[in-house]
């Protein structure tokens, strides 16, 4: 399995992990879902992270669903997240499933950490704990976490650890601190690889920015792969003509707290997983949340006949 590294770029669909309607792990769903991802033209997945309910899974859980990832992904890589309130656990998953072939780790900073020196010592700290051969995706997500990381506590963090080779950016606002990043690159930072999350919806601008591409999910992971191949191409007009398809339903996506239940419920919908439920605590989409849905699917199909 290929690890990240500074040069990687394209789109890592962020995995929801299916489960049945009773709450079990969907195992056939998990190698459908796999299989969809990269049908879809995915570079890579992102397995265990926040909107694939990784707190709700025991580690044992986590180990399996990651090895089970693996072996559907076959030499795609795959990033898994780690991140937790102690290190020792996050050092004791990190080192299982790099040793099972994990592309890298996805670290996020735990709520709590107030300043910028203790932001920069928890990631010192846990570069020591996993180890400097482990190349680290480092989340900037503050609206989750609570923890805003400044333009300079980042540059810090990237010139301490080379381990540290991907940014998943998905700061609100975002645009300028990815444009100040590359602006710090040209002027001698080392360079690490940007991919952008807030389920896309800023993804058209992020590319003009210099990011690197996505890692996020959606329930149409194809659109994120056109809009990143044709921005990177440079044909930002029509990446923003097939993004814009799709928007209603990306912003309908984005709301806080229905989000997952949206997109578990599109990939059902699509066949992609048997289930849309989600564990507990975690509600389906209600009544009037799936006519919204349906409409802004039947609206998305119309545009997409006329952009072709």
């Amino acid at each position: 399995m290929p690890l990240i590294t500074t040069s990687s770029k394209g789109v890592f669909v962020i995995a929801v992990t299916p489960f049945t309607d009773d709450g079990a792990i969907d195992t056939a769903s998990i190698d459908s879902v796999t299989d969809f991802y990269l049908e879809s033209g995915a570079d890579g997945l992102t397995i265990l992270g926040m909107m694939g309910e990784a707190p709700k899974l025991t580690q044992s859980e986590a180990l399996a669903v990651t090895a089970q990832t693996l072996a559907r992904a076959s030499d795609t890589p795959v990033v898994v997240g780690v991140s937790g309130p102690g290190l020792a656990a996050l050092g004791e998953l990190t080192r299982a499933v790099m040793d099972m072939g994990a592309a890298g780790v996805m670290v996020a900073p735990p709520t709590g950490l107030r300043t910028n020196e203790q932001i920069i010592a928890y990631y010192a700290q846990v570069v020591q704990t996993i180890g400097s051969d482990v190349p680290v995706v480092l989340q900037d997500f503050p609206l989750v976490t609570n923890v805003p990381i400044s333009i300079d506590t980042l540059g810090q963090i990237i010139e301490a650890h080379p381990s540290i080779v991907m940014l998943k950016h998905e700061d609100w606002p975002g645009l300028a601190k990815i444009s100040q990043l590359r602006q710090a690159e040209a002027k001698g930072r080392r360079r690490i690889s940007i991919l952008c999350g807030n389920g896309g919806i800023f993804l058209p601008e992020e590319m003009a920015r210099g990011a690197d591409g996505a890692m996020t999910g959606f329930g149409y992971p194809e659109m994120m792969v056109q809009v990143c191949q044709l921005a990177a191409a440079g044909n930002q007009d029509r990446a923003q003509d097939i993004f814009d398809a799709y928007l209603p339903l990306v912003r309908y996506e984005q709301q806080p707290g229905v989000g997952l239940g949206v997109r578990k419920y599109v990939l059902a919908k699509r066949g992609v997983i048997a289930s849309a439920a989600q564990r507990l605590p975690g509600a389906p989409l209600p009544p009037a949340g799936v006519a919204e849905v349906e409409r802004l699917l039947a609206r998305q199909s119309r545009r997409l006949h006329e952009l072709n």
